[in-house]
């Protein structure tokens, strides 16, 4: 599928980047339009930093680099969800850049051959059409330019070379590729070879020019070459081109996208059935447990057991917050390879993340629901009525909705699950210690009682002492145990209910709005 644009070249003059203890030193290079470019050298001399320079993924230190309007970029990363059909995922991609067509999906489709394979899950696919699939993403917006980060990396011989010739067709349609590798049979298909080693550009050319520059026979001898002596090379004058105005792109406005996004992680979660079973069967386990654990009647008005209404009380709070953060924890930190990708296709970060607050929640408030009805059937909940009821439902959800955007926000600063895995002790411990049930917060030490201000659960904790009337209950209920508990609880259920609610609110917002900050500084800036 031929791309057509007023501006097809590529330039960098002088462009330099530093970071560290690596430079990448000042590059001066143009990549014409209708070309293969390979850019090729040993490992650590610069091949992923020049490329991600050229495409605009990363802003020189110094000096200039102009692209056309429309670059795609493919990085090693798969930047396509797993759980999806094939056309699934080029749909949503489309959609996103607010160019959806049915028929170009189809073309981009069969110009990479993946056809046959449009109705089979990502998962399912081999290493090749997955690196095709990822390709396919980016053409849907018919980039000037596409650069790939070594695209035939970990792919056995055969694949590779089928895959270059997928990049050669398109190529020879009047695409531009620009690609890092370290495979040296890749050479013999392009136009053109940049030769770096230690992060400066040493050769520029033809491959047969590339040979003969370097004295070597085949590709693999240059790769000998680079660890010696190099032979001098100057790079041949540009004629740079001052960067263009280039026309906003039409995409879809922030409702849109965040539709389009809930849309899609409803998708995933639906065809993700181990994921979506886990996510519903733990909170059936944990009230099981709750069962197991406490005897119906402790919020029987004639005989109730004020210590045990109070740990009923605490672990459906805390019950709630582990649901809540443990669906936010298990999202996004898998996907930043995408999210990056659809960030530059000029992707707005607030929709996104609303959108996995979309999706989850409601899941969310489907087992709070469960969690309580469970109990309530059971006598294990004090007698009230449904407006009572809202109430206690109202605040557990709160309670959830806290604790998935503080989960998004782990889940956002972190670089993989594995990480997000161990920040859920780190985040669970204080929400049991310093709440005020197992030690009321008015006789914790000073910085225990000031810490626990810093906790959604306490809040959460209190507004459900409240709404079931604890202080009432445990005064005139008979029991010996009752005042003296009530009296080291001081004022803590006393809050007015509004007042909870308002502070549980106030850190969900709090903590979406740092999760958005924090995606802003590890996606980048949209394009």
């Amino acid at each position: 599928m031929p791309v057509t644009s007023t501006v097809s070249r590529v330039q960098a003059l002088a462009a330099s980047w530093r970071a560290d203890d690596f430079t990448l030193e000042p590059v001066t290079a143009e990549i014409g339009a209708g070309r293969l470019i390979a850019i090729i050298g040993p490992s650590g001399a610069g091949k992923t930093t020049l490329l991600e320079l050229l495409a605009g993924v990363r802003t020189p230190t110094r000096g200039q680099v102009t692209q056309p309007p429309e670059v795609g970029f493919v990085p090693q990363d798969d930047i396509v969800h797993t759980h999806l059909p094939l056309r699934r995922t080029l749909s949503y991609a489309a959609r996103l850049r607010g160019e959806y067509d049915a028929a170009v999906v189809g073309e981009v489709l069969d110009t990479l051959g993946l056809t046959p394979r449009a109705g089979a899950t990502v998962a399912t696919l081999s290493g090749g059409e997955r690196k095709r699939a990822s390709i396919a993403v980016e053409l849907l917006a018919k980039p000037d330019v596409l650069f790939l980060d070594e695209p035939t990396s970990g792919l056995d011989p055969a694949t590779g070379r089928d895959l270059l010739r997928h990049l050669r067709s398109l190529v020879d349609a009047g695409n531009t590729v620009v690609l890092t590798t370290h495979t040296p049979s890749d050479i013999g298909l392009c136009d053109e070879v940049f030769v770096l080693a230690g992060g400066r550009l040493v050769f520029a050319g033809a491959p047969d020019a590339v040979l003969e520059h370097f004295g070597a026979t085949t590709a693999e001898e240059v790769y000998d070459r680079l660890a010696g002596d190099l032979p001098e090379w100057s790079p041949g004058a540009v004629v740079f081109e001052p960067p263009r105005p280039v026309p906003e792109r039409k995409r879809p406005a922030g409702p849109r996208q965040w539709w389009l996004l809930t849309a899609r992680s409803v998708e995933l979660l639906a065809r993700n059935r181990l994921t979506l079973a886990i996510l519903m069967g733990s909170p059936v386990v944990i009230a099981l447990m709750f069962l197991m654990l406490f005897r119906p009647g402790a919020f029987d008005p004639a005989r109730p057991s004020p210590s045990t209404t109070a740990m009923i009380l605490f672990w459906i709070a805390f019950g709630g917050f582990f649901f809540g953060l443990t669906y936010g924890l298990s999202q996004i930190c898998d996907e930043f390879a995408i999210l990056r990708r659809e960030r530059r296709a000029g992707l707005a970060l607030l929709p996104y993340l609303l959108s996995k607050v979309a999706a989850l929640l409601p899941l969310l408030c489907l087992v709070d629901a469960l969690l309580l009805g469970l109990l309530a059937v059971t006598d294990r909940l004090p007698a009230l009525d449904a407006a009572g009821n809202a109430r206690l439902f109202g605040t557990v959800a709160l309670a959830s909705l806290c604790a998935l955007t503080l989960g998004l926000l782990c889940a956002s600063a972190v670089n993989n699950p594995s990480q997000a895995a161990l920040t859920l002790p780190m985040l669970c411990f204080p929400q049991v210690l310093f709440v005020g049930a197992f030690l009321p917060v008015p006789v914790m030490a000073d910085v225990g009682r000031w810490a626990s201000y810093a906790m959604s659960n306490r809040w959460a904790f209190e507004a459900l002492g409240h709404t079931a009337g604890l202080p009432g209950l445990w005064r005139d209920g008979g029991s010996q145990l009752g005042p003296p508990l009530l009296a080291s609880y001081g004022d803590s259920f006393d809050h007015p209910l509004w007042a909870s609610w308002t502070i549980l609110a106030g850190f969900a917002v709090l903590f979406a709005a740092l999760a958005v900050l924090v995606l802003r500084r590890k996606a980048g800036p949209a394009r």
